[in-house]
Protein backbone atom coordinates (compact mmCIF):
# COMPACT_ATOMS: atom_id res chain seq x y z
CA UNK A 1 0.00 0.00 0.00
CA UNK A 2 2.79 2.36 1.16
CA UNK A 3 4.72 1.45 -2.22
CA UNK A 4 2.01 2.19 -4.06
CA UNK A 5 1.27 5.56 -3.50
CA UNK A 6 4.92 6.40 -2.89
CA UNK A 7 4.76 5.41 -7.40
CA UNK A 8 2.32 7.47 -7.58
CA UNK A 9 3.57 10.16 -5.80
CA UNK A 10 6.55 9.56 -7.73
CA UNK A 11 4.41 9.00 -11.49
CA UNK A 12 2.50 12.57 -10.80
CA UNK A 13 5.73 14.37 -10.18
CA UNK A 14 7.54 13.12 -13.57
CA UNK A 15 4.51 13.92 -15.57
CA UNK A 16 4.05 17.18 -14.11
CA UNK A 17 7.81 18.39 -14.51
CA UNK A 18 7.98 16.74 -18.37
CA UNK A 19 4.89 18.51 -19.21
CA UNK A 20 6.64 22.06 -17.74
CA UNK A 21 10.05 21.52 -19.43
CA UNK A 22 8.27 20.65 -22.94
CA UNK A 23 6.19 24.53 -22.78
CA UNK A 24 9.55 26.59 -21.98
CA UNK A 25 10.94 28.01 -25.26
CA UNK A 26 14.91 26.57 -26.21
CA UNK A 27 17.42 29.52 -25.07
CA UNK A 28 18.55 29.95 -29.10
CA UNK A 29 15.13 30.48 -29.87
CA UNK A 30 14.27 34.21 -29.53
CA UNK A 31 10.93 36.14 -29.37
CA UNK A 32 9.51 37.04 -32.66
CA UNK A 33 8.25 40.91 -31.50
CA UNK A 34 11.82 41.12 -30.25
CA UNK A 35 13.48 40.56 -32.85
CA UNK A 36 10.76 42.66 -34.83
CA UNK A 37 11.70 45.59 -31.98
CA UNK A 38 15.01 44.88 -32.90
CA UNK A 39 15.04 45.64 -36.44
CA UNK A 40 12.92 49.20 -36.02
CA UNK A 41 16.31 50.08 -33.99
CA UNK A 42 18.40 49.47 -36.33
CA UNK A 43 16.56 51.64 -38.32
CA UNK A 44 16.30 54.31 -36.06
CA UNK A 45 19.99 53.84 -35.37
CA UNK A 46 20.82 54.28 -39.32
CA UNK A 47 18.03 57.41 -39.50
CA UNK A 48 20.33 59.42 -36.89
CA UNK A 49 17.63 58.96 -34.17
CA UNK A 50 19.39 57.81 -31.10
CA UNK A 51 16.70 58.58 -28.48
CA UNK A 52 13.96 56.26 -30.52
CA UNK A 53 16.28 53.51 -31.20
CA UNK A 54 16.98 53.75 -27.38
CA UNK A 55 13.22 53.17 -26.22
CA UNK A 56 12.79 51.00 -29.29
CA UNK A 57 15.36 48.76 -28.39
CA UNK A 58 15.09 48.69 -24.68
CA UNK A 59 11.43 47.52 -25.58
CA UNK A 60 12.86 44.45 -27.30
CA UNK A 61 15.58 43.36 -24.40
CA UNK A 62 12.37 43.72 -22.00
CA UNK A 63 10.47 41.74 -24.32
CA UNK A 64 13.40 39.02 -24.50
CA UNK A 65 16.26 39.79 -21.95
CA UNK A 66 18.21 36.77 -24.27
CA UNK A 67 18.39 39.28 -27.12
CA UNK A 68 21.94 39.35 -27.47
CA UNK A 69 21.51 41.80 -30.25
CA UNK A 70 19.45 44.29 -28.75
CA UNK A 71 22.06 44.70 -25.99
CA UNK A 72 24.61 44.84 -28.36
CA UNK A 73 23.01 47.45 -30.88
CA UNK A 74 22.16 49.22 -27.73
CA UNK A 75 25.82 49.77 -26.67
CA UNK A 76 26.69 51.20 -29.51
CA UNK A 77 23.40 53.68 -29.46
CA UNK A 78 25.00 54.36 -25.86
CA UNK A 79 28.71 54.92 -26.86
CA UNK A 80 27.44 57.42 -29.85
CA UNK A 81 26.02 59.25 -27.45
CA UNK A 82 28.92 59.34 -25.69
CA UNK A 83 27.84 57.11 -22.74
CA UNK A 84 30.81 54.25 -22.84
CA UNK A 85 30.21 53.53 -19.09
CA UNK A 86 26.99 52.52 -20.12
CA UNK A 87 27.75 50.70 -23.25
CA UNK A 88 30.15 48.60 -21.08
CA UNK A 89 27.59 47.66 -18.63
CA UNK A 90 25.30 47.01 -22.10
CA UNK A 91 28.30 44.74 -23.81
CA UNK A 92 28.76 42.86 -20.16
CA UNK A 93 25.31 41.86 -20.41
CA UNK A 94 25.54 40.77 -24.24
CA UNK A 95 28.62 38.89 -22.79
CA UNK A 96 26.84 37.24 -19.96
CA UNK A 97 24.91 35.19 -22.94
CA UNK A 98 27.00 34.54 -25.28
CA UNK A 99 31.07 35.40 -23.62
CA UNK A 100 32.44 34.46 -27.58
CA UNK A 101 30.72 36.79 -29.03
CA UNK A 102 33.63 39.09 -30.78
CA UNK A 103 31.43 42.43 -31.95
CA UNK A 104 30.41 42.63 -27.85
CA UNK A 105 34.11 41.92 -27.14
CA UNK A 106 35.42 44.85 -29.87
CA UNK A 107 32.77 46.85 -28.63
CA UNK A 108 33.69 46.70 -24.69
CA UNK A 109 37.44 46.63 -25.51
CA UNK A 110 36.55 49.95 -27.75
CA UNK A 111 34.74 51.90 -24.37
CA UNK A 112 37.10 50.44 -22.12
CA UNK A 113 39.72 52.53 -23.94
CA UNK A 114 37.12 55.95 -23.95
CA UNK A 115 37.39 55.78 -20.04
CA UNK A 116 41.01 54.66 -19.76
CA UNK A 117 40.69 51.17 -18.70
CA UNK A 118 43.41 50.15 -21.00
CA UNK A 119 44.86 46.60 -19.27
CA UNK A 120 40.67 45.19 -19.47
CA UNK A 121 40.62 46.00 -23.42
CA UNK A 122 44.04 44.19 -24.15
CA UNK A 123 42.12 41.51 -21.89
CA UNK A 124 39.48 42.02 -24.72
CA UNK A 125 42.05 41.79 -27.37
CA UNK A 126 43.48 38.40 -25.84
CA UNK A 127 40.49 37.25 -25.73
CA UNK A 128 39.48 38.17 -29.40
CA UNK A 129 42.36 36.94 -30.70
CA UNK A 130 42.13 33.37 -29.02
CA UNK A 131 38.27 32.94 -31.15
CA UNK A 132 39.63 34.12 -34.32
CA UNK A 133 42.49 32.21 -35.16
CA UNK A 134 42.80 34.08 -37.95
CA UNK A 135 43.16 37.70 -39.28
CA UNK A 136 40.06 39.23 -37.47
CA UNK A 137 38.54 42.57 -38.68
CA UNK A 138 37.60 43.00 -34.53
CA UNK A 139 40.84 42.23 -33.17
CA UNK A 140 42.51 44.48 -35.76
CA UNK A 141 40.44 47.77 -34.86
CA UNK A 142 40.96 47.11 -31.62
CA UNK A 143 44.80 47.03 -31.62
CA UNK A 144 44.30 49.99 -33.35
CA UNK A 145 41.94 51.73 -31.18
CA UNK A 146 44.36 50.54 -28.18
CA UNK A 147 47.52 51.82 -29.71
CA UNK A 148 45.99 55.07 -30.23
CA UNK A 149 45.01 55.18 -26.47
CA UNK A 150 42.53 56.93 -24.58
CA UNK A 151 41.07 60.51 -26.16
CA UNK A 152 42.89 63.09 -24.41
CA UNK A 153 40.29 65.43 -22.62
CA UNK A 154 40.84 69.12 -21.35
CA UNK A 155 39.05 71.00 -19.02
CA UNK A 156 36.09 73.09 -19.64
CA UNK A 157 36.42 76.56 -18.58
CA UNK A 158 32.62 78.17 -17.73
CA UNK A 159 33.36 81.55 -19.43
CA UNK A 160 30.30 83.28 -17.10
CA UNK A 161 32.35 82.76 -14.28
CA UNK A 162 34.55 85.41 -13.63
CA UNK A 163 37.82 83.78 -12.35
CA UNK A 164 39.14 83.91 -8.83
CA UNK A 165 41.92 86.02 -7.57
Amino acid sequence: MRLTSLAAAAALAVVSLSTSLSGQRPDSQIDARSLQLLEQGRSLKAAGNLDGATDILETAVTVDPRNRAAFVLLAEVADARGLPGKAIRLYREALLLDPNDTRALRGQGEALVQKGAIARAKDNLAKIKTLCKQDCGDATALAALIAKGPPVTTAQVDSKTPPTP
